[in-house]
Protein backbone atom coordinates (compact mmCIF):
# COMPACT_ATOMS: atom_id res chain seq x y z
CA UNK A 1 0.00 0.00 0.00
CA UNK A 2 1.45 3.38 -1.02
CA UNK A 3 2.59 5.87 1.65
CA UNK A 4 0.55 8.68 0.15
CA UNK A 5 1.86 11.46 2.40
CA UNK A 6 5.48 10.61 1.56
CA UNK A 7 4.69 10.44 -2.15
CA UNK A 8 3.07 13.88 -1.94
CA UNK A 9 6.02 15.29 0.04
CA UNK A 10 8.63 13.89 -2.38
CA UNK A 11 6.44 14.58 -5.35
CA UNK A 12 7.83 14.18 -8.86
CA UNK A 13 5.04 14.15 -11.42
CA UNK A 14 6.88 11.94 -13.91
CA UNK A 15 6.77 9.21 -11.25
CA UNK A 16 3.22 10.05 -10.19
CA UNK A 17 1.47 11.65 -13.17
CA UNK A 18 -2.12 12.56 -12.48
CA UNK A 19 -3.36 10.33 -15.30
CA UNK A 20 -1.18 7.29 -15.87
CA UNK A 21 -3.23 5.24 -18.34
CA UNK A 22 -5.96 5.57 -20.96
CA UNK A 23 -8.01 3.17 -18.84
CA UNK A 24 -7.65 5.39 -15.77
CA UNK A 25 -11.22 6.33 -16.59
CA UNK A 26 -14.77 5.28 -15.82
CA UNK A 27 -15.98 1.99 -17.30
CA UNK A 28 -19.12 3.57 -18.72
CA UNK A 29 -16.99 5.82 -20.94
CA UNK A 30 -15.54 2.79 -22.70
CA UNK A 31 -18.92 1.09 -23.00
CA UNK A 32 -20.45 4.25 -24.46
CA UNK A 33 -17.45 4.81 -26.71
CA UNK A 34 -17.90 1.39 -28.30
CA UNK A 35 -21.60 2.11 -28.91
CA UNK A 36 -20.78 5.50 -30.41
CA UNK A 37 -18.00 4.00 -32.54
CA UNK A 38 -20.61 1.67 -34.00
CA UNK A 39 -23.63 3.97 -34.29
CA UNK A 40 -22.41 7.61 -34.59
CA UNK A 41 -18.69 7.55 -35.45
CA UNK A 42 -18.70 10.61 -37.71
CA UNK A 43 -20.52 12.99 -35.37
CA UNK A 44 -18.40 16.01 -34.45
CA UNK A 45 -18.71 16.92 -30.77
CA UNK A 46 -17.26 19.67 -28.59
CA UNK A 47 -16.68 19.08 -24.89
CA UNK A 48 -16.12 21.92 -22.44
CA UNK A 49 -15.04 22.23 -18.83
CA UNK A 50 -17.78 23.79 -16.66
CA UNK A 51 -17.04 24.92 -13.10
CA UNK A 52 -20.38 25.17 -11.31
CA UNK A 53 -18.62 26.43 -8.16
CA UNK A 54 -17.70 29.89 -9.41
CA UNK A 55 -16.13 30.89 -6.09
CA UNK A 56 -13.32 28.38 -6.78
CA UNK A 57 -11.15 30.42 -9.16
CA UNK A 58 -9.16 27.61 -10.72
CA UNK A 59 -7.00 29.85 -12.91
CA UNK A 60 -5.80 31.67 -9.78
CA UNK A 61 -4.91 28.41 -8.03
CA UNK A 62 -3.43 26.27 -10.81
CA UNK A 63 -0.34 27.15 -12.83
CA UNK A 64 -1.12 27.13 -16.54
CA UNK A 65 2.24 25.61 -17.44
CA UNK A 66 1.73 22.69 -15.08
CA UNK A 67 -1.79 22.16 -16.39
CA UNK A 68 -0.54 22.07 -19.98
CA UNK A 69 2.24 19.68 -19.00
CA UNK A 70 -0.26 17.24 -17.51
CA UNK A 71 -2.63 17.52 -20.50
CA UNK A 72 0.25 17.05 -22.94
CA UNK A 73 1.35 13.96 -21.03
CA UNK A 74 -2.12 12.45 -21.43
CA UNK A 75 -1.80 12.82 -25.21
CA UNK A 76 1.31 10.59 -25.09
CA UNK A 77 -0.58 7.70 -23.48
CA UNK A 78 -1.44 4.59 -25.47
CA UNK A 79 -3.19 1.41 -24.46
CA UNK A 80 -0.62 -1.08 -23.14
CA UNK A 81 -0.51 -4.74 -24.07
CA UNK A 82 -1.66 -5.76 -20.61
CA UNK A 83 -4.56 -3.31 -20.66
CA UNK A 84 -5.63 -4.49 -24.08
CA UNK A 85 -5.49 -8.12 -22.96
CA UNK A 86 -7.64 -7.31 -19.92
CA UNK A 87 -10.27 -5.51 -21.99
CA UNK A 88 -10.32 -8.15 -24.72
CA UNK A 89 -10.32 -11.23 -22.51
CA UNK A 90 -11.93 -10.32 -19.19
CA UNK A 91 -15.50 -11.12 -18.23
CA UNK A 92 -17.64 -8.06 -17.52
CA UNK A 93 -21.16 -8.45 -16.12
CA UNK A 94 -20.92 -12.15 -16.89
CA UNK A 95 -20.11 -11.58 -20.55
CA UNK A 96 -16.80 -12.39 -22.23
CA UNK A 97 -15.53 -10.22 -25.07
CA UNK A 98 -17.65 -7.24 -24.05
CA UNK A 99 -15.45 -5.16 -26.36
CA UNK A 100 -15.52 -6.11 -30.04
CA UNK A 101 -12.30 -6.69 -32.01
CA UNK A 102 -12.93 -3.73 -34.37
CA UNK A 103 -13.39 -1.36 -31.45
CA UNK A 104 -10.30 -2.71 -29.68
CA UNK A 105 -8.16 -2.26 -32.80
CA UNK A 106 -9.30 1.36 -32.97
CA UNK A 107 -8.73 1.92 -29.23
CA UNK A 108 -5.24 0.40 -29.34
CA UNK A 109 -4.23 3.06 -31.87
CA UNK A 110 -5.98 6.00 -30.24
CA UNK A 111 -4.21 9.23 -29.36
CA UNK A 112 -6.44 11.77 -27.67
CA UNK A 113 -6.91 14.80 -29.95
CA UNK A 114 -5.56 18.32 -29.22
CA UNK A 115 -7.15 20.59 -26.63
CA UNK A 116 -7.78 24.34 -26.44
CA UNK A 117 -6.95 26.15 -23.20
CA UNK A 118 -7.22 29.78 -22.14
CA UNK A 119 -7.83 31.82 -19.00
CA UNK A 120 -10.90 33.97 -18.55
CA UNK A 121 -12.23 35.72 -15.41
CA UNK A 122 -10.31 33.53 -13.00
CA UNK A 123 -11.36 30.28 -14.68
CA UNK A 124 -9.88 27.99 -17.29
CA UNK A 125 -11.73 27.54 -20.55
CA UNK A 126 -10.74 24.04 -21.62
CA UNK A 127 -12.38 22.57 -24.70
CA UNK A 128 -11.96 19.50 -26.89
CA UNK A 129 -13.42 19.13 -30.38
CA UNK A 130 -13.35 16.24 -32.81
CA UNK A 131 -15.06 13.03 -33.83
CA UNK A 132 -17.25 11.86 -30.99
CA UNK A 133 -15.45 8.55 -30.21
CA UNK A 134 -12.05 10.30 -30.15
CA UNK A 135 -12.92 13.37 -28.11
CA UNK A 136 -15.28 11.85 -25.54
CA UNK A 137 -12.43 10.08 -23.76
CA UNK A 138 -10.99 13.44 -22.69
CA UNK A 139 -13.80 13.99 -20.16
CA UNK A 140 -12.56 11.98 -17.19
CA UNK A 141 -8.82 12.73 -17.58
CA UNK A 142 -9.55 16.45 -17.87
CA UNK A 143 -11.59 16.44 -14.67
CA UNK A 144 -9.07 14.40 -12.68
CA UNK A 145 -6.23 16.70 -13.74
CA UNK A 146 -8.05 19.87 -12.66
CA UNK A 147 -9.24 18.31 -9.41
CA UNK A 148 -5.80 17.03 -8.42
CA UNK A 149 -3.94 20.19 -9.40
CA UNK A 150 -6.33 22.15 -7.20
CA UNK A 151 -5.54 19.73 -4.36
CA UNK A 152 -1.81 20.08 -4.97
CA UNK A 153 -2.12 23.87 -4.74
CA UNK A 154 -3.26 23.43 -1.12
CA UNK A 155 -0.91 20.56 -0.27
CA UNK A 156 2.14 22.38 -1.62
CA UNK A 157 2.05 24.76 1.34
CA UNK A 158 2.10 21.95 3.90
CA UNK A 159 5.11 20.46 5.64
CA UNK A 160 5.97 16.79 5.92
CA UNK A 161 4.37 16.02 9.29
CA UNK A 162 1.34 18.15 8.43
CA UNK A 163 0.80 15.90 5.43
CA UNK A 164 1.17 12.75 7.52
CA UNK A 165 -1.45 13.99 9.98
CA UNK A 166 -3.76 15.20 7.18
CA UNK A 167 -3.85 11.79 5.50
CA UNK A 168 -4.16 9.97 8.83
CA UNK A 169 -7.24 12.06 9.61
CA UNK A 170 -8.69 11.55 6.13
CA UNK A 171 -8.11 7.80 6.35
CA UNK A 172 -9.80 7.68 9.72
CA UNK A 173 -12.78 9.55 8.27
CA UNK A 174 -13.15 7.07 5.40
CA UNK A 175 -12.78 4.07 7.73
CA UNK A 176 -15.41 5.43 10.13
CA UNK A 177 -17.80 5.71 7.19
CA UNK A 178 -16.99 2.14 6.14
CA UNK A 179 -17.67 0.90 9.67
CA UNK A 180 -21.09 2.58 9.63
CA UNK A 181 -21.93 1.04 6.28
CA UNK A 182 -20.96 -2.44 7.51
CA UNK A 183 -24.05 -2.38 9.72
CA UNK A 184 -26.45 -2.17 6.75
CA UNK A 185 -27.77 -5.64 6.02
CA UNK A 186 -27.86 -6.46 2.32
CA UNK A 187 -25.90 -3.36 1.29
CA UNK A 188 -24.50 -3.23 -2.26
CA UNK A 189 -22.18 -0.32 -3.00
CA UNK A 190 -19.54 0.59 -5.61
CA UNK A 191 -16.89 3.28 -6.00
CA UNK A 192 -18.00 5.94 -8.50
CA UNK A 193 -15.42 8.52 -7.42
CA UNK A 194 -12.97 8.81 -10.33
CA UNK A 195 -14.03 12.12 -11.86
CA UNK A 196 -13.71 14.26 -8.72
CA UNK A 197 -11.16 12.29 -6.72
CA UNK A 198 -8.45 13.81 -4.56
CA UNK A 199 -5.82 11.81 -6.45
CA UNK A 200 -5.31 8.43 -8.11
CA UNK A 201 -3.39 7.08 -5.10
CA UNK A 202 -6.15 8.24 -2.75
CA UNK A 203 -8.91 6.65 -4.83
CA UNK A 204 -6.93 3.41 -4.90
CA UNK A 205 -6.58 3.56 -1.10
CA UNK A 206 -10.31 4.17 -0.67
CA UNK A 207 -11.10 1.18 -2.88
CA UNK A 208 -8.81 -1.04 -0.81
CA UNK A 209 -10.49 0.20 2.37
CA UNK A 210 -13.89 -0.69 0.91
CA UNK A 211 -12.65 -4.12 -0.18
CA UNK A 212 -11.38 -4.99 3.30
CA UNK A 213 -14.03 -3.26 5.35
CA UNK A 214 -17.17 -4.18 3.39
CA UNK A 215 -16.09 -7.43 1.73
CA UNK A 216 -19.03 -8.79 -0.31
CA UNK A 217 -21.10 -5.62 0.10
CA UNK A 218 -18.52 -3.81 -2.06
CA UNK A 219 -19.38 -4.63 -5.66
CA UNK A 220 -16.52 -2.93 -7.51
CA UNK A 221 -15.24 0.33 -8.94
CA UNK A 222 -16.03 2.46 -11.97
CA UNK A 223 -12.28 2.99 -12.50
CA UNK A 224 -10.98 0.52 -15.08
CA UNK A 225 -7.31 0.76 -14.11
CA UNK A 226 -8.02 0.14 -10.43
CA UNK A 227 -10.43 -2.69 -11.31
CA UNK A 228 -7.72 -4.35 -13.38
CA UNK A 229 -4.96 -3.90 -10.78
CA UNK A 230 -7.10 -4.97 -7.80
CA UNK A 231 -8.87 -7.78 -9.70
CA UNK A 232 -12.37 -6.53 -8.90
CA UNK A 233 -15.44 -5.77 -10.98
CA UNK A 234 -15.51 -2.76 -13.30
CA UNK A 235 -18.88 -1.08 -12.78
CA UNK A 236 -20.85 1.18 -15.15
CA UNK A 237 -23.35 1.43 -17.98
CA UNK A 238 -24.18 4.77 -19.67
CA UNK A 239 -24.47 8.49 -18.94
CA UNK A 240 -26.30 11.68 -19.92
CA UNK A 241 -23.87 12.28 -22.76
CA UNK A 242 -25.71 9.88 -25.08
CA UNK A 243 -29.20 11.45 -24.97
CA UNK A 244 -27.73 14.97 -24.94
CA UNK A 245 -25.92 14.41 -28.22
CA UNK A 246 -28.67 12.33 -29.84
CA UNK A 247 -31.15 15.08 -28.99
CA UNK A 248 -28.91 17.81 -30.40
CA UNK A 249 -28.82 15.92 -33.71
CA UNK A 250 -32.63 15.71 -33.92
CA UNK A 251 -33.95 17.68 -36.88
CA UNK A 252 -37.36 18.59 -35.45
CA UNK A 253 -39.43 18.43 -32.26
CA UNK A 254 -40.89 15.04 -33.09
CA UNK A 255 -37.47 13.46 -33.47
CA UNK A 256 -36.25 15.34 -30.42
CA UNK A 257 -38.98 13.73 -28.32
CA UNK A 258 -37.89 10.28 -29.52
CA UNK A 259 -34.14 10.82 -29.12
CA UNK A 260 -33.83 9.44 -25.55
CA UNK A 261 -35.60 6.24 -26.58
CA UNK A 262 -33.43 5.87 -29.68
CA UNK A 263 -30.46 5.90 -27.31
CA UNK A 264 -32.00 3.03 -25.37
CA UNK A 265 -32.75 1.08 -28.55
CA UNK A 266 -29.19 1.44 -29.82
CA UNK A 267 -27.87 0.47 -26.37
CA UNK A 268 -30.06 -2.62 -26.31
CA UNK A 269 -28.79 -3.70 -29.73
CA UNK A 270 -25.18 -2.96 -28.78
CA UNK A 271 -25.21 -5.11 -25.67
CA UNK A 272 -27.69 -7.81 -26.75
CA UNK A 273 -29.92 -7.24 -23.75
CA UNK A 274 -27.18 -6.80 -21.12
CA UNK A 275 -26.44 -3.66 -19.06
CA UNK A 276 -30.08 -2.64 -19.13
CA UNK A 277 -30.05 0.27 -16.69
CA UNK A 278 -32.19 3.32 -17.55
CA UNK A 279 -30.86 6.82 -16.82
CA UNK A 280 -34.13 8.78 -17.16
CA UNK A 281 -33.38 12.28 -15.86
CA UNK A 282 -31.54 13.94 -18.76
CA UNK A 283 -34.72 15.73 -19.84
CA UNK A 284 -36.82 15.03 -16.74
CA UNK A 285 -37.68 11.66 -15.22
CA UNK A 286 -41.47 12.12 -15.07
CA UNK A 287 -41.81 12.86 -18.78
CA UNK A 288 -39.32 10.17 -19.78
CA UNK A 289 -41.22 7.43 -17.96
CA UNK A 290 -44.65 8.72 -18.98
CA UNK A 291 -43.81 8.42 -22.67
CA UNK A 292 -41.44 5.45 -22.52
CA UNK A 293 -42.15 2.48 -24.80
CA UNK A 294 -43.46 -0.58 -22.95
CA UNK A 295 -40.34 -2.64 -23.65
CA UNK A 296 -38.26 -0.37 -21.42
CA UNK A 297 -40.19 -1.52 -18.35
CA UNK A 298 -38.61 -4.95 -18.87
CA UNK A 299 -35.12 -3.54 -18.29
CA UNK A 300 -33.19 -4.42 -15.15
CA UNK A 301 -33.38 -1.10 -13.34
CA UNK A 302 -32.97 2.65 -13.10
CA UNK A 303 -30.15 4.94 -11.97
CA UNK A 304 -31.20 8.06 -10.04
CA UNK A 305 -28.71 10.89 -10.53
CA UNK A 306 -30.51 14.17 -9.76
CA UNK A 307 -33.41 15.63 -7.84
CA UNK A 308 -34.76 14.20 -4.61
CA UNK A 309 -33.52 10.57 -4.64
CA UNK A 310 -36.40 9.22 -2.56
CA UNK A 311 -38.94 10.92 -4.80
CA UNK A 312 -37.14 9.53 -7.84
CA UNK A 313 -37.29 6.03 -6.41
CA UNK A 314 -41.00 6.36 -5.66
CA UNK A 315 -41.58 7.53 -9.24
CA UNK A 316 -39.75 4.50 -10.59
CA UNK A 317 -41.64 2.09 -8.33
CA UNK A 318 -44.97 3.60 -9.34
CA UNK A 319 -44.06 3.35 -13.04
CA UNK A 320 -43.06 -0.30 -12.77
CA UNK A 321 -46.32 -1.12 -11.05
CA UNK A 322 -48.30 0.70 -13.75
CA UNK A 323 -46.45 -1.39 -16.34
CA UNK A 324 -47.33 -4.63 -14.57
CA UNK A 325 -43.81 -5.20 -13.29
CA UNK A 326 -42.84 -6.30 -9.77
CA UNK A 327 -40.61 -3.56 -8.26
CA UNK A 328 -39.03 -6.12 -5.92
CA UNK A 329 -37.38 -7.67 -8.99
CA UNK A 330 -36.02 -4.32 -10.18
CA UNK A 331 -32.79 -2.48 -9.32
CA UNK A 332 -32.48 1.17 -8.28
CA UNK A 333 -28.98 2.65 -8.31
CA UNK A 334 -28.56 5.86 -6.33
CA UNK A 335 -25.58 7.91 -7.49
CA UNK A 336 -26.09 11.64 -6.86
CA UNK A 337 -24.10 13.46 -4.17
CA UNK A 338 -24.13 10.54 -1.73
CA UNK A 339 -22.51 10.42 1.66
CA UNK A 340 -22.85 7.85 4.39
CA UNK A 341 -25.88 9.44 6.09
CA UNK A 342 -27.90 9.60 2.88
CA UNK A 343 -26.87 6.04 1.97
CA UNK A 344 -28.12 4.80 5.34
CA UNK A 345 -31.39 6.68 4.94
CA UNK A 346 -32.11 5.47 1.41
CA UNK A 347 -31.11 1.90 2.21
CA UNK A 348 -33.51 1.75 5.16
CA UNK A 349 -36.29 3.30 3.09
CA UNK A 350 -36.06 1.10 -0.02
CA UNK A 351 -34.01 -2.07 0.52
CA UNK A 352 -37.10 -4.23 1.19
CA UNK A 353 -39.13 -2.70 -1.66
CA UNK A 354 -36.65 -2.93 -4.55
CA UNK A 355 -33.12 -4.14 -5.15
CA UNK A 356 -30.93 -1.23 -4.08
CA UNK A 357 -27.36 -0.32 -5.00
CA UNK A 358 -25.25 2.78 -4.50
CA UNK A 359 -22.60 4.46 -6.63
CA UNK A 360 -20.55 6.42 -4.06
CA UNK A 361 -18.55 9.24 -5.59
CA UNK A 362 -16.94 12.43 -4.36
CA UNK A 363 -17.67 11.98 -0.65
CA UNK A 364 -15.77 8.69 -0.79
CA UNK A 365 -12.73 9.75 -2.82
CA UNK A 366 -12.44 13.45 -1.97
CA UNK A 367 -13.83 14.19 1.49
CA UNK A 368 -11.19 16.43 3.07
CA UNK A 369 -13.71 18.91 4.44
CA UNK A 370 -12.40 20.90 7.38
CA UNK A 371 -8.99 19.22 7.38
CA UNK A 372 -6.90 22.15 6.12
CA UNK A 373 -6.99 25.91 6.89
CA UNK A 374 -9.60 27.81 4.91
CA UNK A 375 -11.18 24.50 3.88
CA UNK A 376 -8.99 24.66 0.77
CA UNK A 377 -9.63 20.98 -0.01
CA UNK A 378 -13.42 21.08 0.23
CA UNK A 379 -15.09 19.32 -2.72
CA UNK A 380 -16.67 21.42 -5.45
CA UNK A 381 -18.73 20.85 -8.58
CA UNK A 382 -16.67 20.55 -11.76
CA UNK A 383 -17.98 18.84 -14.91
CA UNK A 384 -16.85 18.34 -18.49
CA UNK A 385 -19.84 18.07 -20.81
CA UNK A 386 -20.63 17.75 -24.49
CA UNK A 387 -21.79 21.27 -25.38
CA UNK A 388 -22.42 20.85 -29.12
CA UNK A 389 -22.88 18.14 -31.74
CA UNK A 390 -22.40 18.86 -35.46
CA UNK A 391 -22.56 22.55 -34.54
CA UNK A 392 -25.86 22.32 -32.65
CA UNK A 393 -25.99 23.11 -28.91
CA UNK A 394 -26.69 20.34 -26.42
CA UNK A 395 -29.12 20.66 -23.52
CA UNK A 396 -29.48 18.93 -20.18
CA UNK A 397 -32.54 19.62 -18.05
CA UNK A 398 -32.04 17.19 -15.15
CA UNK A 399 -34.45 16.76 -12.24
CA UNK A 400 -32.63 19.59 -10.48
CA UNK A 401 -32.84 22.89 -12.41
CA UNK A 402 -29.51 23.95 -10.89
CA UNK A 403 -27.90 21.23 -13.01
CA UNK A 404 -29.52 22.40 -16.26
CA UNK A 405 -27.22 23.48 -19.08
CA UNK A 406 -27.60 24.85 -22.59
CA UNK A 407 -28.78 28.06 -24.28
CA UNK A 408 -31.85 29.60 -22.61
CA UNK A 409 -34.03 29.39 -25.72
CA UNK A 410 -33.15 25.72 -26.24
CA UNK A 411 -33.84 24.94 -22.58
CA UNK A 412 -37.29 26.49 -23.01
CA UNK A 413 -37.88 24.42 -26.15
CA UNK A 414 -36.75 21.17 -24.52
CA UNK A 415 -39.00 21.81 -21.50
CA UNK A 416 -41.94 22.22 -23.88
CA UNK A 417 -41.12 19.11 -25.93
CA UNK A 418 -40.51 16.91 -22.89
CA UNK A 419 -43.34 18.33 -20.82
CA UNK A 420 -41.19 19.51 -17.92
CA UNK A 421 -43.21 21.55 -15.44
CA UNK A 422 -42.20 23.19 -12.19
CA UNK A 423 -39.06 21.75 -10.60
CA UNK A 424 -37.61 22.02 -7.11
CA UNK A 425 -34.06 23.38 -7.10
CA UNK A 426 -31.49 21.98 -4.69
CA UNK A 427 -27.92 22.97 -3.99
CA UNK A 428 -25.28 21.34 -6.16
CA UNK A 429 -22.26 20.59 -3.99
CA UNK A 430 -20.54 17.94 -6.12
Amino acid sequence: MADIATRVWNHKWKIDPIVRSLIDTDFYKLLMCQSIYRNRPDTTVEFSLINRSKSIRLADLIDEGELREQLDHIRTLRLTRGESTWLRGNTFYGKRQMFRPDFMEWFENLQLPPYHLEKRDGQYELTFEGKWPDVMLWEIPALTVLMELRSRAALGRMKRFELQVLYARAMTRVWEKVERLKRLEGLKIADFGTRRRHSFLWQDWCVQAMMEGLEGAFTGTSNCLIAMRRDIEAIGTNAHELPMVYAALAENDERLAQAPYQVMADWHDEHEGNLRIILPDTFGTEGFLKNAPAWLSKWTGIRIDSGDPAQGAETAIRWWREQGEDPREKLIIFSDGLDVGKIEELHRQFHDRVKVSFGWGTMLTNDFRGLVPGDALAPFSLVCKAVSANGRPTVKLSDNPNKAMGPADEITRYKRVFGVGAQVASEVVV
